[in-house]
């Protein structure tokens, strides 16, 4: 992933998790990588963005 590119996936990523809110993170990373076609490697850092994510959305919920 170009780091252009990069920085677009993580923006994309991030903003699907807010409209989603994924039950499973995992999962819904998996999905998203085949979905998009995003070159493989990236789905634990992409995990973890989106657990980042959904933490952010419950701390401000609460």
């Amino acid at each position: 992933m170009a780091k252009h590119s990069q920085n677009e996936v993580k923006e994309s990523l991030k903003e699907l998790t807010r409209i989603f809110q994924p039950k499973d993170p995992r999962k819904f990373v998996k999905d998203y990588i085949r979905k998009y076609r995003i070159t493989g490697g990236y789905e634990d850092e992409l995990t973890t963005l989106v657990e980042d994510e959904l933490g952010r959305i419950n701390s401000s919920v609460s």
